[in-house]
């Protein structure tokens, strides 16, 4: 990977962690292609059993790198706005889509892109100090980075459609009271607490855990009998796994289960 983003992969954990501190974590081409290899790296990894998404520095992700951006945008080349389809849109697939779960470890400021990645996580801890901001129509653009799906299903759509049109700083405080923070912390906590909550997901039950994102990505734009009939077949394939034979007997025996992500 490159050195824009670290990769790193101990005990079933893969931890990705956003590294351009100094121009705050901004997306340029180089740091968009590191992050979407990095993740689909983990997604094809067996060894791999749950994800954290992290940064270095003072910000998660501001999202795209404006320097960048505003040379590529006199460059001729029409590239500029091909960043969804080529990189945004396969990291958010990535992170929604991953058949394991992903945590977002946020440290500092998450902005545009960036938010869109923290909210395309299945759950998120967040430091004291950090805050969320769409941004996307304070540079005259519209949601991208799958926020016009993910925001209302967190904060509903009334209150969306306010974070969008009207962007702001959402302090760490708000962001949990709306659901955007699933955990706040210490900001001199968040390394270790972020790390903890991966580290006890990479031990679990993976494909139940694989078989939850899908029944709540489905159950949220389906009617409750198409809801049930997913439940089913999902409920099915985990009672035969042999994840499930491991937690029974370990509940009867008064045990820890040592699951197998399998």
């Amino acid at each position: 990977m490159a050195d824009t983003v670290l990769y790193e992969v101990s005990e079933g954990l893969a931890t990705i962690t956003l590294n351009r501190p100094d121009a705050m974590n901004a997306l340029n081409i180089d740091a968009k292609v590191a992050l979407r290899d990095a993740l689909h790296a983990a997604g094809d990894d067996p060894a791999v059993r749950a994800v954290l998404l992290t940064a270095t520095g003072r910000a998660f992700c501001v999202g795209q790198d404006l320097k960048e951006h505003i040379s590529l945008l006199g460059d001729g080349s029409g590239r500029t706005m091909s960043t969804v389809r080529e990189h945004y849109n396969p990291i958010v697939r990535a992170i929604a889509g991953m058949q394991k779960p992903v945590v977002a470890g946020v440290n500092g400021v998450a902005a545009g892109a960036g938010f869109g990645f923290a909210l395309a996580a299945d759950y998120r801890v967040v430091a004291d100090t950090a805050s969320f901001n769409t941004s996307f129509a304070g540079v005259a653009l519209t949601a991208d980075s799958g926020v016009s799906w993910t925001l209302p299903r967190v904060v509903g759509p009334g209150r969306a459609a306010d974070l969008l049109l009207f962007p702001r700083s959402i302090k760490a405080q708000e962001a949990y009271e709306l659901g955007i923070a699933n955990r706040l912390v210490p900001a001199a906590d968040l390394p270790a607490e972020a790390a903890s909550v991966a580290r006890t997901l990479a031990k679990g039950p993976t494909l139940a855990y694989a078989a939850l994102k899908e029944s709540l990505a489905y159950g949220a734009s389906r009617t409750l009998e198409e809801a049930l009939e997913k439940e089913d077949e999902l409920q099915t394939k985990a009672g035969a796994s042999e994840d499930h034979t491991i937690a029974v007997q370990a509940f009867l025996t008064k045990e820890q289960p040592k699951y197998l992500g399998r």
